[in-house]
């Protein structure tokens, strides 16, 4: 067949299409089911008919651009990074279903927008249709993707040879590579920061870094991350470890490093996290350095978990926290951003039956359900390079510490999910029971430095800023650039990014207001964070000599221990 025949051809299925019209193309779509749970009753949805024949008029304008473009033989080629690359611009049938799948991808996004329903169910056919689009693309099949067939015929079939070779050793490891895994391990290039272990229980081992100044505060500073991932996020290499900056700055630095649960901890629940983790922590940090107080960090959920412990502890009287940093720290959950979409009573009524009194959420299927989060930047682009193209991904330690997942204890999951995700009732004075005490967070009393980023898809910003309502204490607010990660993960050295301060210090109620009044600030927040916990960290005293303290927490094994290797 020749080419203006092909296009005659393309044309013609094309016009058959827009002839069936929209309706009958939503009215073909299955019901709308919850994300997440086995099945759910879908509320009906529709799109007001001025929005229909407005996209309908849009897409026969852009459509026709096309063909013409198409019978000409001058299809320009699409500005998406996924059809870039020579292999796309030499084909012209390959250019036309490229821009033919991008017209269809923003029309199907803009019928989403359109649909007339309540705010949960839009952002769940939203949802729901970037995923079917991010899959329909034709970059991830060989048969469409240009690209991967020229150098297919230029390496005369090797490409692909590795590209099986890829698929299966994923499918042996069980996820998509996204890194050079060979290439790291923890202790060795990935988490080396040097310290010792000096205490540890069946939930987690507390680390004690060498100090690398002849003095120190004399108040210690411990760091609780995300039971959720491995604790190295803060400790990558040395120059982005946040916990090696902690320590340059003159803190005697502790970290939490969680077990990685297997069914021995099956049963564990929030309490115990709480009460055996954050709390048990705060205490043997207090006794080792010899004071009243410590200061703490908690990051992602570690951070909800310090702020559990602290309410627990203030509602026993007891004060033996100086001041906390929260980092992307959901505490009031009104806003969970795009993973509201999973959240509903049949999921967790689901999740609870499933593992509520016992069982383990398997870290790998939490690690596909935040992958899909960004289905083109972290699935189907490495789809397309490891297994079509037949390439190994470059090493990058944030993406092996990404692909290291842990399990949860399936009654701390559920427990999780009900209380904060679904009834948001950590914001409702006295209405959870922790460790035994009701706990209200307005009786956080303490000085809190709260960080938040401001592309954040996992603690959006808004919600990150939410927390200056709830606590009592004297409070600073500070929003980084760049996501969940990213932004945290900035160190000064590197000059990257900004930060927003405002220097009233006013927390009105509203993100929007406080920016009314903020000002950018070039690179990173670190340098503002040390200084305020400076501040609260105490006089300078010499350095300890050792780990620990006496034959009570004497050091056990070098950091990072043995938890943080334990695979899922």
């Amino acid at each position: 067949m020749d080419t203006d025949s092909l296009w005659a051809q393309s044309a013609q299925q094309w016009q058959q299409i827009l002839s069936e019209g929209w309706t009958k193309a939503l009215q073909s779509l299955p019901p709308v089911e919850h994300v997440g749970a086995a099945a759910a009753t879908a509320a009906p949805v529709k799109i007001a008919p001025e929005k229909l024949q407005a996209l309908q008029q849009q897409y026969v304008e852009e459509a026709g651009k096309l063909w013409l473009q198409g019978l000409q033989g001058t299809p320009a080629q699409p500005s998406d990074k996924r059809f870039a690359g020579q292999g796309w611009a030499e084909n012209p049938v390959a250019t036309f279903s490229a821009a033919a799948y991008l017209l269809n991808a923003r029309t199907l996004m803009g019928l989403a927008e359109a649909v007339e329903a309540d705010p949960k169910t839009r952002a769940r056919i939203r949802f729901g249709v970037e995923q079917w689009i991010a899959a329909m693309a034709p970059s991830n099949y060989l048969a469409f993707n240009a690209e991967a067939q020229k150098k297919a015929i230029e390496t005369q079939g090797e490409s692909i040879a590795l590209g099986l070779a890829n698929l299966l050793h994923d499918l042996r490891q069980g996820h998509v590579s996204m890194t050079d895994e060979t290439v790291f391990e923890v202790g060795r290039n990935v988490a080396t920061s040097e310290g010792a272990v000096v205490f540890e229980n069946e939930l987690f081992q507390l680390i004690e870094y060498k100090p690398l100044t002849a003095k120190v505060y004399e108040r210690p500073f411990l760091l609780i991350p995300p039971c959720i991932n491995k604790f190295y996020i803060l400790d990558l290499q040395p120059e982005n470890s946040l916990i090696r900056y902690a320590v340059e700055q003159g803190h005697r630095t502790f970290v939490v490093s969680w077990r990685n649960p297997d069914e021995s901890l099956a049963q564990k629940t929030w309490d115990d996290y709480v009460q055996d983790g954050a709390i048990q922590a705060i205490e043997v940090a207090r006794q080792i350095a010899g004071t009243p107080q410590i200061n703490a960090l908690g990051f992602c959920v570690g951070g909800t978990i310090l702020g559990n412990a602290l309410a627990v502890l203030a509602a026993r009287g007891e004060e033996p926290v100086a001041s906390a940093t929260f980092l992307t720290t959901l505490l009031d959950f009104t806003d969970t951003g795009i993973l509201d979409v999973f959240i509903d009573e049949a999921m967790v009524q689901f999740r609870e039956l499933q593992m509520g009194q016992g069982g383990l959420m398997k870290g790998q299927d939490m690690a596909s359900t935040f992958s899909f989060l960004r289905p083109n930047d972290l699935v189907w682009n490495y789809v397309v390079g490891n297994y079509l193209k037949g390439e190994t991904p470059p090493p990058f330690d944030l993406l092996y510490w990404n692909s290291d997942s842990t399990n949860l204890p399936g009654p701390f999951y559920a427990w999780y999910l009900r209380n904060f995700y679904l009834e948001n009732n950590l914001v409702k004075p006295g209405k959870l029971t922790v460790c035994g005490e009701k706990i209200d967070l307005g009786r956080i009393t303490l000085p809190a430095y709260i960080y938040g980023s401001r592309e954040d898809h996992i603690v959006p910003i808004n919600a990150a800023y939410a927390s200056t309502q709830v606590l009592a204490g004297k409070k600073r607010f500070v929003m980084g650039a760049s996501g969940h990660i990213a932004g945290v993960i900035n160190p000064p050295a590197k000059g990257k990014r900004s930060h927003w301060i405002r220097a009233d210090g006013k927390l009105p109620p509203t993100l929007g207001a406080w920016l009314e009044g903020a000002t950018e600030h070039p690179g990173s927040w670190w340098t503002d964070w040390s200084q305020w916990l400076q501040g609260h960290a105490g006089k300078q005293v010499a350095a300890p000599k050792a780990y620990g303290k006496g034959a009570k927490f004497k050091a056990i094994e070098p950091a990072p221990g043995r938890y943080v290797k334990q695979k899922s």
